[in-house]
């Protein structure tokens, strides 16, 4: 088998207040869209970010209600402090502070309008 790309899919709310979010606080761009879909890249970032409406049809039955609950989108960036302040400067609410962890992972988390975690982290390990 040989991957040529790699996506996550989030069932949420609003695709494009997500897809916003992505796009006006971390550079992200949408390159493709439709009613209830939204597909993100960056060119540094490995994977494609796709929402996808709540209740779609396409979606198997058993998956359809589900939301991007209990999910944290993590992206590894140089300059964290640089970023927790250009996003608090952005009027993005920090919903769990800068905190490092033993293992020399350090991380802040905000959320998106539909309460998707996007965590900001990096490793002094």
């Amino acid at each position: 088998m040989k991957i040529n790309a790699t996506a996550v899919s989030l069932n949420v709310e609003d695709v494009a207040a997500s897809s916003r979010f992505l796009v006006e606080h971390f550079g992200f761009q949408e390159v493709m869209a439709a009613d209830g879909f939204a597909s993100l890249t960056r060119d540094d970032a490995g994977v494609n970010v796709v929402f996808l409406r709540r209740g779609l049809a396409s979606l198997p039955a058993d998956q359809r209600d589900d939301h991007a609950s209990g999910l944290i989108l993590a992206f590894e960036v140089d300059d964290l402090e640089g970023e927790l302040a250009r996003l608090e400067g952005e009027g993005v609410t920090i919903t769990m502070p800068l905190t490092a962890e033993e293992w020399g992972e350090r991380a802040f988390q905000v959320r998106d309008p539909n309460g998707v975690i996007v965590q900001l982290v990096d490793w002094n390990g």
